[in-house]
């Protein structure tokens, strides 16, 4: 059964039946059952996470385009302005403002970074939860 959470995700959840119910694929004791609760709750709960973490980093790269937009069309323009009326003034605060968009840039970098290894990691876990899934579903028709 599918619930949506409060971001708007869907994300799988047992019924009350598939909690109580043992496992009819496992031991006398229901021990696999509760493992195989435990971690489909874990999974569920990690999943939810990792999508929350997702939209946030997505809108946080949006944030930094729009930012990087900006400064580059207020280094532009401050260039205008300094062709036009290149006074010590203007020419020291667009110096501070080159500084601050080359520090941005730098920034946007390691962040664009730090997303792609997230999603490396994402793409690795999701592959090894199949996987395990797989593993544990064709091991209990046997």
């Amino acid at each position: 059964m599918a619930e949506e959470t409060p971001e708007g995700h869907l994300v799988e959840s047992m019924s009350a039946e598939e909690e109580a119910s043992p496992n009819k694929n496992d031991g006398n004791d229901g021990t696999s059952s509760e493992e195989s609760s435990l971690g489909r709750c874990l999974s569920t709960l990690i999943s939810t996470i990792i999508q929350d973490f997702d939209n946030r980093a997505e809108h946080t790269l949006r944030s930094q385009d729009q930012l990087s937009f900006a400064l580059h069309r207020l280094t532009a323009e401050l260039d205008q302005l300094l062709d036009d009326a290149p006074l010590p003034f203007v020419m020291q605060h667009a110096a501070r403002i080159s500084g601050v968009r080359k520090r941005f840039t730098s920034l946007n970098s390691v962040l664009k970074s730090i997303q792609r290894r997230i999603d490396n990691i994402d793409r690795t876990l999701s592959a090894a939860s199949l996987q395990e899934k797989v593993l544990t579903e064709s091991g209990g028709t046997h």
